[in-house]
């Protein structure tokens, strides 16, 4: 005699399914061990958004690339703060091109006392294109936006168009400051110019240590004669920042050139090893040998040439043989992540996906595996928020939540 099979098992998990998919969450699969998550889509409709941050009021703050800085209240409203016409405080200098344009945003550590807001956006004050970091005021309604200051106002930008792509391009522009030291970090980019990323008289290419009022970080170590904001150098265009639970320790997550996006663990005065200047004997377009080869023997120009620069930082983790647009990271947090907890997330842009690394007590990974269920889409920043959930801004303009259950 055959047993019936009951259909409210059946009937539950479809009704779950369609649940989630009417509120926009969708649950992914679980390997034993790991998290079930949930997705939901909090802001859709958005152009370009950059960058978030939460203050400790549960607000959002979040940039769109050409638009400039936005605020999400705790009660759902939106404002527009800072950028281009109609926001609270207007930019006339403010400009997106390329690449480039309103980037990374970061809140003071002491924001509930000081109010201050940080951005990275692209500037042509005085007709003079660059990168700069801003600080700003915005009151406790989030209405009034003051007090502009210019704490970084000469890192390189891109000035036009060249053999390997448009004005603009590799700006960087992740910025966080850290919860272990307290210093702001920057993430800039090297513009295609081959020898600015080994140059320590210029800002592009590297990654700056500063003081809220944009000066030198107390223990900065870069050789003699180099600026004194740069904590590292010799990198080509990190977009990702994140500080390691435990012990404080920074790592940038960068793209690759065709090649070998890295996660690489930082010290102060370290060399990233990326050196697209052409050697003695070779020549390529625009003194720029990023997606060539630099050297006389004819090998793609190394992420990370240790052949070269032997002492230069040792990447964590790469994906080999290919660059997929490697951009924001962030470690995950709480008991709530289970299995993943500690765990370092990496968001994709060509790769569209997000990556975690399992690092062991060196900060090498030991492993990687992917956050299953989630769609296709082009990651352009990862935050943890006050609640633990980790927030994913996409390129296709939305801001998802994901809450582990």
């Amino acid at each position: 005699m055959k047993r019936k099979t009951s259909v409210l098992p059946m009937l539950f998990t479809f009704l779950l399914v369609a649940f989630y998919a009417h509120c926009g969450r969708e649950p992914s699969g679980a390997a034993a061990g790991e998290p079930r998550i949930h997705r939901t889509v909090i802001m859709s409709g958005l152009s370009n958004p950059w960058d978030l941050a939460f203050a400790p009021d549960g607000a959002m703050l979040f940039t769109e690339k050409c638009r400039g800085l936005f605020v999400r209240a705790s009660d759902g409203t939106v404002r527009h703060l800072f950028g281009i016409r109609g926001a609270a405080l207007e930019a006339d200098d403010f400009f997106c091109q390329g690449q480039s344009g309103m980037l990374g945003v970061a809140l003071d550590p002491a924001f509930a006392e000081n109010r201050r807001v940080f951005v990275y956006m692209a500037s042509q004050a005085n007709r003079v294109r660059t990168n700069r970091v801003v600080r700003l005021t915005v009151d406790e309604t989030y209405v009034v936006v003051a007090d502009r200051i210019d704490i970084i106002d000469d890192i390189p930008f891109k000035q036009s168009f060249s053999r390997w792509g448009r004005a603009g391009a590799h700006s960087g522009g992740r910025i966080r400051f850290s919860p272990y030291d307290g210093f702001l970090y920057v993430a800039t980019g090297d513009n295609h110019d081959g020898p600015l990323p080994q140059d320590l008289s210029r800002l592009g290419g590297k990654v700056l240590r500063v003081n809220r009022d944009g000066l030198a970080a107390s223990g900065n170590a870069v050789p003699a004669g180099g600026d004194p904001r740069i904590f590292t150098y010799g990198h080509r265009n990190v977009q990702g920042l994140a500080f390691r639970p435990g012990t404080g320790q920074v790592f940038a997550c960068e793209h690759g050139p065709g090649h070998d996006d890295e996660v690489t663990p930082l010290s102060s005065g370290g060399n990233g090893g990326w050196d697209p200047a052409p050697m003695p004997g070779v020549s390529c377009w625009h003194g720029y040998c990023g997606y060539t080869s630099n050297n006389p023997e004819g090998r793609p120009t190394p992420m990370t040439d240790l052949i070269r620069f032997p002492d230069a930082l040792k990447p964590s983790w790469n994906n080999r043989g290919d660059s997929e647009g490697m951009g924001p990271c962030v470690f995950l947090e709480g008991l709530h992540w289970q299995d993943w907890e500690g765990r370092l997330a990496v968001g994709f842009l060509r790769g569209a996906r997000i990556e975690l690394l399992t690092l062991d007590a060196a900060d090498m990974t030991t492993d990687a595996s992917i956050i299953p269920g989630l769609p296709s889409q082009r990651m352009r920043s990862l935050v943890l928020g006050p609640d633990g959930a980790l927030y994913v801004a996409t390129d296709g303009g939305e801001i998802w939540r994901l809450e582990s259950i």
